[in-house]
């Protein structure tokens, strides 16, 4: 691909590309490709230009020559998109919203006053209709309010008045549905697929592939806790799978050979191979997205408030515009309060606020499921942390293995490697990454593996029992023996590190210690959580007491449990949810699904487990903690606008109610200053939301 280098700063580049024109599957290819390079950490392609501007690490020659050898049939052959393009989406309002402009300018200008006047009764029919249809039903909605004041206009031949607010409604109901339409897009796309390589089945064995080479017909193994990443039927195996993302039932579904399976849901427990039907996982999206509509996961209660309270200040509206005609016997004093309403500011500004938000969260690589989960962040008193990958760093290390009763060390390595490669845990990265370091190879040569969630593994090699884990799961679930001639050697294993245990027959194989170290940023932003009013931090731990009181101490908690099981975390965060705490829960594992679903708002780290990202309400990239602290000042900053925006709207709408009352606003006076100050604070409310509280 050939394209010119138009600015360029210290890890950034803005290039013109020599293609002509992008079309906009063209667009999308790009920058899912880009999108898709190690090298790359933001990207952007705008088609009607042809520009792109990227920020990327790394060497600049290698990213320059990466792009240089791009080609469209390349891109089409390893990047799947979606079928529904939210560029696409975009630019069909955009035409919409440019037509209507237009439209209304050119008949302003250029049609002369009868053709007006006949084009603005033709136009008012769809509004009397919903009028009358809310007399027929004896309900006073906005709909009977919009109805009378362009019905009466027209009446008084104000045919100027009568078009420019059905002009500003229909602005208003077509950057709502925008707006809708905008966040079900994004929220759908979130909640479809996470996976970009799976586990495929081959004569030769298991073949990590990339998701965009898998076929229908294809075979893909699934294991506890990972995303299914395509539709297709159970073919081997057994699962609980759990599908709360497209049905939304929190209880997991019991599958088997013959069984329906789609993209997005998770398997909690056993494994399977399913047998691909729909590579792209998108025949789910419509269900998805009816979900979504279904239910009200993306709406705040702020929003529903502002909803709820449109409707009600009707009969107040029309309250005033009675009296202000019974006090005065004139029909323009009472049109000029009929031509207020709080609607229109009240149910668009707010869903706007929302998406703001929700947008620059996506800006700061923060992925927010709903502004409800916004308004949670906003106003939690309590936050609780796991410890592993999420209070400390994100990629633990082996530093020493330890081998029991005469057994080799790259041995006892490459078999721990061998059944942690399944497992979606920092820890069980941990360990397949060292044994790739010290190049041991780990051909699959276990047999059947049974993940147990937050305790370890269990296999057989060569007719041997074989497990790993912690050690409550080898010492008190297993009874897994230490060689009594090896005790003193166990007692003096190094207490600093995190420690899985490797058991052969029943007798300890090998211990291998973990070094998990605090992040650098975690102490910094727990006190500056602490400054932002989230008073009360804890850590939760499967780790012993002894290592967690030391994290715990470095970090600076305020309270903190060791040896917890999933089941514990999600107890303890219920407990304090009775107690009348709004409870954040952040965490990356398997074992911190049932708390991140127990919590007011459940956070993931964006490299954890699958699982934990489908469950969780908000999800941050692992980069940096400080990103927790962004959060809660958006949050903040959300519900700080939200106020702002109930106290402008209803204030000075009646202030408009009672200037047209006391006769000094005539009706299109009225109307104009109501409708610029709908769509002035609609764009206030589209704003970048300010970086502190």
């Amino acid at each position: 691909m050939k394209a010119t280098i138009v600015h360029e700063s210290r890890g950034r580049l803005r290039l013109r590309l020599h293609h002509r024109a992008l079309t906009l599957r063209q667009a999308d290819l790009l920058e899912t490709w880009l999108k898709g390079q190690s090298w790359v950490c933001e990207a952007a392609v705008h088609e009607r230009t042809g520009c792109v501007i990227l920020t990327y690490q790394g060497d600049r020659a290698q990213v320059l020559s990466a792009i240089g050898r791009f080609t469209w049939a390349e891109a089409e052959r390893v990047v799947t998109l979606p079928e529904h393009s939210t560029r696409v989406l975009n630019r069909s309002f955009q035409e919409k919203l440019a037509g209507k402009v237009l439209g209304k300018a050119a008949c302003t200008l250029f049609l002369p006053a009868p053709l007006r006047a006949a084009q603005v009764i033709r136009h008012m029919i769809p509004f009397l209709r919903k009028g009358l249809h809310c007399l027929r039903q004896r309900r006073i909605k906005v709909e009977l309010l919009d109805a009378l004041s362009i019905g009466i206009s027209a009446c008084r031949r104000d045919f100027g008045t009568a078009g420019a607010v059905m002009f500003l409604l229909e602005l208003g109901e077509l950057l709502e549905d925008w707006t809708r339409k905008k966040s079900v897009a994004d929220l759908a796309e979130s909640l479809s697929l996470h996976v970009d390589r799976v586990w495929l089945q081959t004569p030769a064995g298991e073949v990590l592939t990339p998701i965009a080479q898998v076929r229908p017909g294809d075979r893909v193994v699934i294991r506890a806790g990972g995303v299914i990443p395509v539709d297709g039927v159970l073919a081997e195996g057994e699962a609980t799978v759990n599908q709360a993302s497209l049905t939304g039932e929190p209880v997991p579904v019991p599958k088997r050979p013959g069984g329906a399976v789609y993209a997005g849901t998770v398997v909690e427990e056993g494994e399977c191979v399913i047998e691909v039907r729909q590579a792209s996982g998108q025949s789910r999206y419509d269900q998805i997205v009816t979900m979504i509509e279904r239910s009200e996961q993306m709406k705040s209660a702020a929003e529903a408030k502002a909803s709820g309270l449109a409707d009600k200040l009707v009969p107040y509206t029309f309250a005033g515009s009675l009296l202000g005609f019974v006090l005065t016997r004139s029909v323009t004093r009472a049109l000029s309060v009929l031509m207020v309403d709080f609607s229109c500011a009240l149910k668009l500004a707010m869903p706007l606020a929302v998406l703001s938000a929700m947008r620059e969260a996506g800006r700061e690589h923060i992925t927010v499921k709903g502004g409800k989960f916004l308004e949670a962040v906003a106003g939690a008193d309590t936050i609780v942390f796991d410890k592993t990958g999420t209070l400390t760093h994100a990629c633990p290390r082996v530093v020493q293995v330890v081998p029991f009763g005469g057994r080799d060390e790259a041995e006892m390595l490459r078999l721990a490697a061998c059944l942690e490669e399944h497992f979606p845990h920092s820890m069980a990265n941990a360990v397949v990454a060292e044994a790739k370091r010290r190049g041991l190879t780990h051909e699959e040569y276990h047999s059947k593996v049974e993940y147990l969630v937050a305790h370890g593994i269990a296999s057989a090699v060569d007719g041997e029992q074989v497990r790993i884990g912690s050690a409550h799961f080898i010492f008190e679930d297993e009874g897994v023996q230490i060689p009594t001639e090896e005790q003193a050697r166990f007692d003096a294993l190094p207490p600093e590190y995190s420690q899985l245990y490797l058991a052969i027959d029943g007798e300890l194989a090998a211990v291998l210690c973990i070094s998990d170290p605090l992040r650098e940023e975690a102490h910094s932003v727990l006190e500056a959580l602490r400054g932002l009013g989230l008073h009360h931090t804890v850590m939760l731990t499967g780790d012993s007491p002894r290592t967690a009181a030391a994290i715990a101490s470095q970090a600076g908690v305020d309270e903190f449990r060791a040896g917890v099981l999933p089941a514990d975390k999600a107890d303890y965060v219920a407990a304090l949810r009775r107690q009348g705490h709004t409870v954040l829960m952040v965490g990356d594992g398997i074992n911190d699904s049932p708390a991140l679903s127990e919590a007011d708002a459940g956070i993931a780290i964006s490299d954890g487990a699958a699982i934990a990202r489908e469950i969780a309400d908000i999800t941050i990239a692992a980069d940096s903690l400080w990103e927790l602290v962004r959060l809660r000042q958006l949050a903040m900053a959300l519900m700080t606008r939200i106020h702002a925006n109930y106290r402008f709207v209803i204030g000075f709408n009646g202030v408009l109610i009672a200037l047209g009352m006391a006769g000094v606003l005539p009706p299109a006076a009225s109307a104009m200053l109501h409708n610029l100050s709908t769509l002035g604070v609609s764009l206030h409310s589209m704003c970048a939301l300010p970086e502190k509280r």
